[in-house]
């Protein structure tokens, strides 16, 4: 199938990935800080690695897929102070949202998913490592910080000089504290009404930095992989945690892969901006299946910018796709099965050029539909098994069990003998020319949001999305 190239961000080339130990894959991506519910702006970059999840285990690999989630951060206490509740019942409540968020748009659950707060004691063992060889210092009040300057590889991912960088935000610890305003805050000291943890050097709580680097230490080692995450986690939080780890010793991660953003009339998708798009809202439109067919269409590296009409001709687009699908399952006697193609793989293993595969599925697609109207079974079975193929990787096969419970498919599978008991009422009216009661049965069946295709092979039903 030939080899995989990816992007790398620290050397900004495109290279064949070839990992640390063979035939596996060691991956940790930057989750959530559950401080409020998920907009698709997060749920992109989870549909992305997803992606390049399932095409590294389709290519054979043992994957280990480790995503974090951020369950004690400024944002959070903030937070949890306006909506009057305990901080780890805020953060609770939202990462249960997100888990929800991936679950409707079949993110495979990572390999482990731990939290910050279930890593103090990592984080510590960490702190004392670069306390003892130099690199970091406490200060006596509590925090301690990394010292910036001591490090040669400082600032290598984002390729900026340190004299030309503000100063580390007032968040970031106490600047009259640090022997550097550019050094950051590997632990904070406790504050009256914060929660806190004790260390050797006071009471206090992680900075964000240092949780990524002490978590991917204890599930992957020293070295691993593939570090991912979103553009905007370059600097500083990726950058940090290359420093903090480095300074300890560690290789870190051999390869950086980052999602671009989705954007709204040209800006980032944020919640400062107030242009958040949350997932639940969206998934009120269009399915799960849907969305995600959308957030995965641009190359992960490519910025999208959202709009309503553009997600609904995505959502019309697969439509047409999954009513193929379904057709050549009918036509067939049975269902199409996942074929890779030579097309699709060479597209995925060129750093996942997903807009690539997705012109191949339509060229599927064209020839997949004339073979229905030729009778073409031979080219209808090809043409549908490399598209079901397709969107296996890409998470969006409509058969996918995932996308139905067994009740959910008995109540379908009761539906869909009902409405052939009407179709077949309506084709006996039109038969003796009761045009009157054909129209009325159809009529009724659009009144439940039931539509009626009239197709070479006989009439096809379809329930109606919601606008």
């Amino acid at each position: 199938m030939g080899a995989l190239n990816l992007y790398d961000t620290a050397t900004r080339t495109v290279s064949t990935f070839s990992p640390i130990k063979s035939g596996e894959v060691s991956i940790y991506v930057c989750g959530a800080t559950v401080q409020a519910s998920p907009h698709i702006g997060h749920i992109r970059s989870a549909v992305n690695f997803d992606i390049l999840r399932r095409w590294l285990m389709n290519s054979g690999y043992k994957v280990s897929f480790i995503r974090n989630v951020t369950d004690i951060e400024d944002k959070i206490l903030h937070k949890a102070g306006h909506e009057d509740m305990t901080w780890w019942a805020l953060a609770m409540k939202y990462e249960r949202e997100f888990s929800t968020a991936f679950d409707a748009l079949n993110v495979m659950p990572p390999t482990y998913e731990p939290r910050a707060t279930g890593h103090i004691t990592q984080m510590i063992e960490l702190m004392q490592i670069l306390i003892d060889n130099g690199s970091a210092y406490a200060p006596g009040n509590g925090d301690v910080y990394l010292e910036v300057r001591t490090l040669a590889s400082y600032l290598t991912l984002s390729g900026q000089r340190i004299d030309d960088l503000l100063s580390a935000s007032d968040g970031d610890g106490i600047a009259s504290m640090k022997r550097d305003p550019h050094d950051f805050a590997l632990w904070k000291a406790a504050k009256p009404g914060e929660p806190s943890w004790p260390t050797p050097w006071g009471a206090g709580r992680p900075g964000w930095h240092l949780e990524c680097s002490a978590m991917a230490h204890a599930y992957l080692g020293e070295s691993f992989d593939i570090h991912g995450g979103g553009l905007d986690l370059i600097f500083p939080h990726h950058e940090n945690e290359i420093a903090q780890s480095k300074a300890a010793g560690y290789g870190f991660a051999a390869r950086w892969m980052h999602n671009a953003w989705v954007t709204h009339s040209g800006e980032k998708m944020s919640k400062s901006l107030g242009n958040s798009l949350l997932v639940e809202k969206i998934l009120q439109r269009v399915r799960g299946i849907e969305l995600r067919w959308y957030l995965g269409s641009a190359h992960y590296r490519s910025m999208l910018e959202y709009s309503q009409s553009a997600l609904d001709e995505s959502a019309i687009a697969f439509r047409r796709i999954e009513s193929f699908l379904k057709r050549a399952e009918e036509v067939l006697g049975e269902r199409p099965e996942c074929v890779i193609s030579e097309d699709f793989a060479a597209a995925m293993n060129d750093d996942l050029a997903v807009p690539a595969a997705l012109a191949g599925i339509s060229e599927n697609l064209r020839l997949g539909n004339q073979g229905i109207t030729d009778k073409n079974n031979k080219a209808i079975s090809k043409n549908a098994s490399e598209i079901r193929g397709a969107l296996a990787i890409l998470g969006c096969d409509p058969f996918d069990t995932h996308f139905s419970s067994g009740s959910s498919k008995d109540l379908t599978q009761a539906l869909d003998q009902v409405v052939k008991l009407a179709l077949a009422q309506r084709a006996a009216a039109r038969e003796r020319k009761d045009f009157a009661a054909s129209d009325a049965i159809r009529d009724g069946l659009l009144a439940l949001g039931i539509t009626i295709e009239d197709t070479a092979q006989g009439p096809r039903w379809s329930m109606m999305e919601k606008g």
